[in-house]
């Protein structure tokens, strides 16, 4: 599966910095949307998710999003950096109903298959995926903002 080649390559050969999933056009299975192979940058992952788009019935609207992402912070503590792999479920309030049901229903499936991530987190405003408030989240309040 296209997915779980994704994450090994963040996870074991640290390729990428993030990958973004997205449900196939049809419904039927999960793809890969994108990655960092542009480089790590924060904000362009922010903006593919807030801007990311689904079809429903026809319509184009905001659309739901799966992704990963490998933070790397330093502790406030001064003991160095750590990493954690984070799952994130993008949801903005303004997509779709039928979009947010079926990813909903296929988060699970998606994240029994990728063994690994040390923290989920649900987003469902742009206030969500700011970089501070994830790594507070991530860090469980230890890292150094």
């Amino acid at each position: 599966m296209e997915c779980i080649s994704a994450y090994n390559d963040l996870k074991l050969q640290k390729k990428y910095k993030y990958v973004i999933f997205k449900l196939s056009d049809d419904n039927k299975e999960i793809v890969v949307d994108s990655t960092s192979e542009d480089g790590p940058d924060y904000e362009d992952f922010r903006e593919k998710l807030i801007n990311a788009t689904t079809k429903s019935r026809g319509k184009e609207g905001k659309g739901p999003r799966y992704a990963v992402y490998d933070f790397e912070y330093q502790l406030e503590s001064g003991e160095g950096t750590r990493n954690k792999i984070t799952f994130i479920a993008w949801s903005p309030d303004d997509a779709g109903v039928m979009a947010k049901m079926i990813y909903a229903s296929s988060k699970e499936a998606l994240k029994r298959s990728l063994p690994g991530i040390a923290t989920e987190v649900q987003a469902n405003d742009a206030d969500d995926i700011e970089y501070e408030s994830l790594v507070k989240i991530v860090s469980k309040g230890l890292a150094a903002v």
